[in-house]
């Protein structure tokens, strides 16, 4: 369901809450030095004509190298391909490279192998090099006259592999700056070294649950130019990176209005992009979070698409000069872990035959199979008790109904396409949120009812860290009912519901 999210502030000095305003607003309009500075990219051009060149091979977060490696394998010149080294576990990191100018730009990503956003948009931007004649050709022969390109992409295959964060050996390649004893972070410090990079981007991705700010808008990107001491000083080098961020701001704010965050600018000694900075490298920190509908980061793809593309565009031409550092300053810090994928508002809730009015927060845990390339959804409530401070993708608003635990519908059914027949709103408008099936399908999609063994039975009790399925009644009617946190409005989501059942 789509309900819109309350705003729930806390108002303690009114000349704060003013001034945080009027900063996230001027982080939210371009200034008229970004404008200037905007006038010659050519983002929006990159952004409609962006399906000339995604790589449709890749739809989806969870691939791996063998994935990618034959895109990489095929790329012709002027693109130049060579094997940087191996993961620790011996896969290969390739080291890509186009152009021939004097600045040296470095891009890496997947550092944390579960991570991947960036490294498909690195895929799309290899498709849009390897065109020619149509209308960015003055474009590429600019960037490839006045820049050197390199990419890593997929720094940990071995943690892709896996969908997890850190390499075989169990180490966090982002903390291992310093004492370089992974292969692959060893590898990351010799290119660095070698160009001697001007420019880095460290690619990553981040919780779907941070905001931007304290506002009910998710981070959907944050920025960052790293510290390179505990000082946060700013020198011509970090100054660069953070003109750079004013500008891809103005960029995104185009299409992710007031969903940009500042990543925690905390100096941290032990990570690549706080050593890279230190180390003569004017680096921008990309952290790729959630975006409503978005489960598979497909439209956050595309504007990572874009805005490399821009920065290219925004340093061969030494546009970010024109930029000023307080755009960047002005743009929000993520406000903290305060989103969920579904909150039910003042519902209430028995204990011990008592009635007590809770908020309760789901979040959705994706449990793996095949092999780490698919997964299904687990929900749990996260948080339980007053959540008027918090925001959520989907919203419940509960005042005066009762959560009643759901109940197992009382006839075994065959199959799922016996199921599929079966009037599924009705059945939730009676109470019944779980179904036995004989024969269980192979399908984990989402379903508006939890499917069950026939032997099983289902527990329902709410409390917190559980996952409860329940419907919501007012004098005794059901209007709401909530399965696996998913939240359904019996009246207003029939299509959806349907919609469910015909694509299981």
């Amino acid at each position: 369901m789509r309900i819109p999210i309350a705003i729930f502030a806390l108002i303690l000095f009114i000349n704060c809450e003013n001034a945080t305003s009027e900063a996230e607003a001027n982080a939210n309009e371009p200034s008229s030095t970004q404008a200037k500075a905007l006038y010659n990219i050519p983002y929006k051009k990159l952004y409609d004509s962006y399906d000339n060149y995604k790589e449709s091979s890749i739809k989806t977060r969870r691939f791996k190298q063998t994935d990618i490696a034959p895109l990489i394998q095929r790329l012709k010149a002027p693109f130049k391909v060579s094997k940087a080294g191996a993961s620790v576990e011996g896969r290969d990191i390739y080291r890509v490279s186009i152009g021939t100018g004097p600045t040296q730009v470095l891009l890496w990503s997947q550092m944390h192998g579960d991570e991947s956003t960036a490294t498909m948009a690195l895929m799309d931007i290899f498709n849009f090099f390897s065109k020619n004649g149509d209308e960015f050709d003055e474009f590429r022969q600019k960037w490839q006259r006045e820049l050197t390109i390199t990419f890593i992409p997929m720094l940990n295959p071995d943690g892709a592999d896996r969908f997890s964060r850190r390499n075989a050996l169990g180490i966090d390649l982002n903390r291992d700056a310093l004492r370089l004893q992974s292969p692959e972070s060893q590898i990351l410090k010799k290119v660095r070294d070698e160009l001697n990079a001007d420019w880095g981007f460290n690619l990553h991705d981040q919780s779907r649950y941070y905001s931007a700010g304290l506002n009910p808008k998710t981070a959907t990107i944050s920025v960052l130019a790293p510290a390179y001491n505990y000082e946060k000083e700013i020198n011509e080098v970090r100054g660069n990176a953070m003109k750079m961020i004013g500008i891809l701001n103005n960029i995104f704010q185009e299409y992710i209005p007031g969903q940009v965050g500042r990543y925690d600018d905390a100096h941290e000694p032990r990570a690549f992009g706080d050593n890279i900075q230190k180390w003569g490298t004017s680096t921008i920190l990309i952290e790729c979070g959630g975006q409503e509908n978005d489960p598979e980061k497909q439209y956050i793809r595309k504007l990572n698409y874009v805005a490399l593309l821009s920065a290219f565009d925004a340093i061969a031409s030494k546009t970010y000069t024109q930029s000023d550092i307080n755009a960047y300053e002005q743009i929000p810090f993520n406000g903290g872990s305060n989103f969920y994928d579904l909150i039910v508002r003042e519902a209430e809730v028995q204990k011990d035959g008592k009635w007590y009015t809770f908020d309760m927060g789901f979040r959705r845990e994706e449990v793996e199979y095949n092999g780490n390339r698919n997964y299904y959804y687990k929900a749990s409530i996260a948080e339980f008790g007053d959540m008027s401070i918090f925001y959520a993708y989907d919203e419940i608003n509960a005042k005066g109904y009762r959560a009643i635990p759901g109940k197992v519908y009382p006839s075994i059914v065959q199959n799922i396409s016996a199921l599929k027949q079966m009037n599924i709103a009705n059945i939730l408008a009676q109470g019944y949120t779980d179904v036995r099936l004989r024969e269980l399908p192979k399908s984990k999609k989402v379903f508006p009812v939890n499917i069950i063994a026939s032997n099983k039975s289902a527990s329902n009790s709410i409390y917190i860290y559980g996952n409860p399925s329940f419907v919501l009644q007012k004098n005794g009617q059901t209007r709401y009912a909530v399965v696996n946190g998913f939240g359904y409005d019996l009246e207003e989501d029939k299509d959806l519901i349907k919609q469910l059942v015909n694509d299981f």
